[in-house]
């Protein structure tokens, strides 16, 4: 398929900057077999019956956008440090002391460079060729946990941090309630409509609520580049999902109960554990999984999501999830009847599409 096939016209007064407020109080577009349902997020309960399973990512977000200087030693006569101001989004980590990051401007970035951001330093260890450069820092550890958290701000999406900065209502519109383990440089947006009340009238319905981590990486804003989708490469996520819930998950499918993800990164990780017969397994790990109409779902049976960008990877999975001329007709109906979009905006409750 083409990348061309996943793109919409969004006006750019679409873009929400600031959550709803109460976050239950978001506007829920249901979609189930083409038809379209106009409701609220605190309307949730209502589609799920008792002995069905609500997943949500306990992933916490953390203050992953650091701004420095880069220097590096005059080749010249004169012998003087060349610097340059930089910005990194840290990635994922790969080890202790080691995190890849997005860098601006990457092209003046070259291994060995070293980059000061405030009271925390580091070394470029390696630049790759998908844009990623390996940051090698002087911490290691917790310690390197808490320079990042002094000196690193909320690493707003790229659509909201160009119209406003980040300020310190940031620092708690950005989390979500379930928010457990430190380590996405995203939030798992889907997650940020969820109050307490709403958790409890979840609980209440007879639903039960389970926990996994994915902690989301900053090419979930990346733009599709290449022109067919077999050519694009993910950036994989760290990942896990324990033995306990994997089994109580199997059991919640044994027993008739459906599955139902609170966001793409809980879908995109259940679908990585699971096996072709249909067995979600504990998981611990990477996982680079790319969803595309045609792919067969194995655990997933009801989305709860965000409204996404055209031509993004998230747009192709809602797509493969619910049908793309279904998606195609609700995002039109979500822009023609003023529904918030991106990671701030209203949600969508997806029925997984029966081919």
């Amino acid at each position: 398929m083409k990348t061309a096939d996943f793109d919409f016209d969004l006006p750019e007064d679409r873009i929400a900057l600031r959550p709803a407020d109460p976050r239950d109080s978001a506007r829920m577009l249901a979609v189930k077999d083409g038809m379209l349902d106009d409701r609220i997020i605190r309307d949730l309960p209502d589609f799920l019956r008792p002995g069905d399973a609500l997943v949500f990512n306990d992933t916490r977000v953390i203050p992953a956008r650091l701004s420095g200087v880069r220097t590096r030693p005059n080749p010249g006569p004169a012998g003087e440090t060349l610097t340059v101001a930089v910005e990194a989004t840290l990635h994922h980590r790969d080890g202790p002391d080691v995190w890849s990051a997005f860098m601006k401007p990457g092209k003046r970035i070259k291994p060995g460079d070293r980059i000061a951001f405030h009271s925390l330093e580091a070394t470029v260890a390696d630049k790759g060729d998908d844009g990623l450069i390996t940051l090698k820092f002087d911490l290691s550890g917790p310690a390197l946990d808490d320079a990042i958290r002094d000196v690193g701000v909320m690493p707003l999406p790229p659509y909201i941090a160009a119209k406003r900065p980040e300020d310190d209502r940031d620092r708690s519109d950005y989390q979500t309630v379930f928010a457990e383990h430190d380590g996405s440089v995203a939030a798992p947006t889907a997650g940020l409509h969820f109050t307490p009340a709403l958790l409890d009238a979840i609980r209440a319905r007879g639903v039960s609520t389970h926990a996994v981590t994915l902690h989301v990486g900053a090419g979930t804003f990346l733009p599709v580049k290449a022109d067919d989708l077999a050519d694009h490469k993910m950036h994989s996520e760290w990942g896990e999902v324990s033995a306990s819930t994997a089994a109580a998950l199997n059991g919640i499918h044994a027993r008739g109960g459906r599955i139902v993800c609170v966001g793409t990164t809980s879908l995109r990780l259940l679908e990585s554990a699971t096996t072709e017969d249909g067995q979600v397994q504990a998981f611990h790990g990477d996982t680079a999984i790319f969803i595309t109409p045609g792919y067969r779902f194995r655990a997933v049976d009801l989305l709860m999501t965000n409204f996404h960008l055209p031509k993004s990877t998230l747009f192709m999975l809602v797509s493969a999830f619910a049908g793309i001329d279904a998606m195609k007709a609700a995002y039109a109906h979500a822009v023609a009847t003023g529904y918030r979009f991106y990671s701030y905006g209203d949600g969508s409750l997806l029925f997984r599409h029966q081919a």
